[in-house]
């Protein structure tokens, strides 16, 4: 009797444990961060009272079904009872379970006070207590720590936990806080510590025998590696979880890694696959919540793929349904998210009447109200607001978002203000009230800044898609700024936002935080002048920012379509075999649009270097290739790029001391085609400069990695396959053994130390590509020139003949080895050298290479 009521409560931790996961990912919108709850056991010996087993039983259906206000009224129940039973033991475990589910509902601090109480309970009523309740009672408290920003202290319960488990013998318990404790690490930055921990999982859960809880174990892995943003290993490991689940029949766990596996395939963009994974889960499922999820996640799916007729079938029967549905947390972010999905459209033509969906969110605020969940009652306000802002109904529209701003703003729920102060700004724009909606907008921005930990931490699916909810805020908070004649103030301000949302983008693409440390430009380099061109979308204004002057800016009126096709049109041009009268009418253009007027009233005087932070689609064009008739820009100054005022420490280089690690593959490899001249390329710098070398067979990750640990040359060099994306996994680097995607190269490069003087110096790669059809793809070039450490990195921004990029190569470590020259000339000098004394004097051949970062 007392095995089967053992396994009973193991069940039933097991079940909060994965139901709250997939409530975690799949539901709830952003919070303070997301959790990963262990797959746990629970092994002591317990009261065979039928009553309080069908009180625990009743609570864990209840949560399943997300209906956490029953289940929390079960468990007040169950530890009152147990109390006056003097069942101590049992007491702590259902105040446990009580605190986990109250974190389901925001309830901070009753959920601090549960879990409070079960441990006091722990500590001086039940001293002999079961090594696994200690572990069970400390994961819930590491939850809550980590729910209310307190990561490095969850991650030192996790561990507490972690031996209680180990000392239990509880192997399953132990690799699940193993796996909590990689979240944790990862909220707090420490990336290279999260992945080595999540591998070393990996390996241990493959040896484990095929049961339930290794299941468990890899569904929970799988969606941790989905979060911090490795899909393609997350797919892995939750398919290894599917066809062990599918061998023992562990048919509770299917639909919940199907919708795993769906969203990865979403990560992936591989629509084909995810709707396949979501049907499954709908058939396969006998849990309404989960066929619910699958069923939204197929709409959503749909939507995103305009794929209509699917669209306008399945909406009616899911707003029926949610209108049916009890009022539970799970219901309330249902019918939340159908609506904000419906909302992100800009079609015309609703989907469904916007009467109909405005009447779900009233019946949504009216049952968040009534289970008391003012999270989600913000949530649901918000939305209904945006309904009324589409039907141009703005004072409902204020109204709604405005209460939503309120309820916000005493939660200090910073995703909710972040959306609702963005709305209500919209609409004092749309007033004419300048004033108030620079102010609202601010509050959005600084809303945003302070998640900025939360929004590169958790799921893609959870958190705001950064193109529709971040980037926007940004611009338009910038537009507001930048009307008519703004002031040195306002100016300032929108230099200040258009870098912080450059970095914004960059934790984004890596999701964790990339920059910390910062210095401003004018005190590097008092002879550098910075170019900030910002796109509106009826203007293009640009910021010129000089040491010991005021901030200057000048305007073209151009709509950000015209803009864009104009820099389209000029990437086409720059194909030697287009019509170069055409490329320098174009290149002239945009050289008259960012350069000329700061020219004619004499801005660049005593200028050496301009220093470009670039803005959108700005970033895909070679700025040293801009014509003004005459000249090439890169003819009268040494170019480089900037992320903004943020730069590593300052160190200029040693000529006299320049040494390099040089590494490429000349011969094909794994697809791609040989680089014949990258052999000569590879002698040539070593003959240059000092140089360690790994060639074709020489080049794997392995011995890269080593050579760049051992040694404290300040220069990496690397000829090889590459390309650059705006998504995280189509962005890597090609060594002898295989594709190393950008994460691992950035930690690769920066495995010297914390010593700043170990740093390498500069970062070039040659032969690199940036993805074809992606007007954001330098993102992850720009990305790896932060991430890696590098103080400067020098890239291509498509393939360059090779012999061209040898023989620039070469001559830019010829000029290097100069005395008192800057990186940023010494590659003027070696394009120059191209465009005067070679047969390569076509832009296509030398304005690729850009230099990011320092460039003295």
């Amino acid at each position: 009797m007392i095995f089967s009521i053992i396994k009973q409560r193991r069940w039933l931790y097991i079940s909060l444990s994965i139901l709250s996961l997939c409530l975690a990912v799949s539901i709830t919108p952003a919070r303070a961060s997301v959790q990963i709850p262990t797959t746990s056991t629970l092994n002591v010996s317990v009261s065979t009272s039928s009553q309080p087993s069908n009180w625990l039983e009743q609570g864990r259906n209840l949560y399943r079904s997300g209906r956490f206000p029953e289940a929390v009224t079960i468990w007040q129940t169950a530890a009152q009872q147990y109390h006056a039973q003097g069942d101590r033991l049992n007491e702590a475990l259902s105040l446990s379970y009580l605190s986990l589910t109250q974190q389901e509902l925001n309830q901070w601090q009753a959920a601090q006070q549960s879990i409070e109480q079960s441990l006091k309970l722990l500590q001086t009523s039940i001293p002999s207590a079961d090594a696994i309740l200690w572990a069970q009672v400390l994961n819930t408290q590491a939850n809550l720590q980590l729910h209310t920003g307190k990561a490095e202290t969850a991650l030192e319960s996790w561990q507490q936990a972690q031996k209680f488990y180990e000392q239990a013998g509880d192997k399953m318990g132990s690799l699940g806080s193993q796996i909590n404790q990689a979240q944790a690490l990862q909220t707090l930055g420490f990336y290279r510590r999260s992945k080595q921990q999540l591998e070393v999982l990996t390996e241990k859960l493959q040896g484990m025998p095929d049961n339930e809880i290794k299941v468990s174990g890899l569904r929970s892995l799988g969606l941790a590696l989905q979060i911090i943003g490795d899909s393609s290993k997350s797919q892995q490991i939750l398919e290894q979880s599917l066809a062990i689940a599918r061998q023992i029949s562990a048919q509770p766990q299917l639909s919940s890694i199907l919708i795993g596996l769906g969203q990865t395939a979403v990560d992936l963009q591989d629509p084909k696959a995810a709707l396949d994974y979501f049907e499954q889960a709908q058939l396969l499922t006998t849990n309404p919540s989960d066929r619910l999820q699958a069923r939204l996640a197929q709409f959503k799916l749909f939507l995103n793929y305009n794929k209509l007729e699917f669209v306008n079938s399945l909406a009616p029967q899911l707003l029926q349904e949610l209108r049916e549905l009890p009022p539970s947390h799970t219901s309330l972010y249902a019918a939340i998210n159908f609506v904000a999905t419906i909302n992100r459209q800009s079609n015309s033509h609703p989907i469904l009447p916007l009467k109909d969906l405005a009447q779900l969110m009233a019946i949504t605020v009216k049952s968040a109200q009534q289970i008391q969940d003012t999270q989600a009652e913000a949530h649901a306000l918000n939305q209904w607001g945006k309904l009324y802002l589409r039907t141009q109904q703005l004072s409902q529209a204020q109204e709604l978002t405005q209460k939503s701003l309120n309820i916000a703003r005493q939660l200090q729920a910073n995703d909710i203000i972040a959306q609702s102060a963005r709305q209500v700004g919209q609409l004092y724009k749309q007033q004419g009230d300048r004033s108030k909606a620079i102010t609202t907008y601010t509050e959005a921005v600084n809303a945003l800044k302070a998640l900025r930990g939360d929004l590169v931490a958790i799921n893609p699916d959870v958190q705001f898609s950064f193109r529709t909810s971040v980037e926007p805020v940004y611009r338009e908070l910038v537009d507001l700024l930048l009307e008519d004649q703004p002031s040195q103030a306002e100016l300032i301000e929108a230099r200040e936002l258009i870098e912080a949302l450059q970095i914004a983008e960059l934790d984004n693409f890596f999701r964790e935080a990339c920059l910390d440390r910062t210095q401003q430009i004018d005190q590097v380099d008092p002879t550098a002048t910075v170019i900030y061109p910002i796109i509106l979308p009826d203007r293009l204004t640009v910021i010129l920012s000089k040491a010991g002057q005021p901030l200057r800016s000048y305007v073209t009126h151009k709509s950000q379509a015209e803009i864009e096709q104009t820099l389209d049109n000029f990437l086409v041009a720059l194909n030697p075999v287009s019509d170069s009268k055409d490329r320098d009418r174009l290149s002239q253009q945009i050289y008259d649009w960012l350069i000329r007027p700061e020219e004619a009233e004499q801005a660049f005087i005593n200028t050496k270097t301009l220093v470009f932070v670039l803005d959108g689609r700005l970033r895909n064009i070679p700025i040293a290739a801009l014509f003004d008739g005459k000249q090439y820009l890169i003819e009268k100054y040494a170019v480089a790029l900037s992320p903004g005022l943020q730069l590593m420490a300052t160190r200029s280089h040693h000529q006299n001391h320049i040494s390099a690690i040089v590494g490429g593959i000349s011969q094909s490899r794994a697809g791609f085609s040989a680089l014949p001249a990258v052999e000569s390329e590879v002698k040539q710098i070593s003959k240059a400069v000092s140089s360690s070398v790994l060639l074709n067979q020489e080049f794997t990750s392995q011995a890269l990695a080593k050579r760049v640990k051992s040694s404290s040359k300040s220069i990496v060099h690397l000829a090889t396959h590459g390309q650059f994306s705006s998504r995280l996994e189509d962005t890597f680097l090609l060594t002898w053994d295989g594709e190393i995607n950008v994460k691992e190269l950035s930690e690769l490069l920066k495995n010297r130390g914390s010593d700043p003087s170990k740093a390498i110096e500069l970062l070039v790669l040659s032969a690199c590509d940036t993805a074809a059809g992606d007007d954001r793809a330098v993102l992850g070039l720009a990305g790896l020139a932060v991430k890696s450490g590098a103080r400067s990195t020098i890239a291509t921004l498509w393939p360059v003949k090779d012999r061209a990029a040898a023989m620039l190569m070469t001559r830019f470590y010829d000029q290097l080895r100069q005395p008192k020259i800057t990186k940023a000339e010494a590659l003027r000098q070696a394009q120059i050298s191209l465009i005067r004394q070679t047969d390569f004097h076509e832009p296509f051949f030398w304005s690729g290479f850009v230099l990011i970062g320092n460039w003295i």
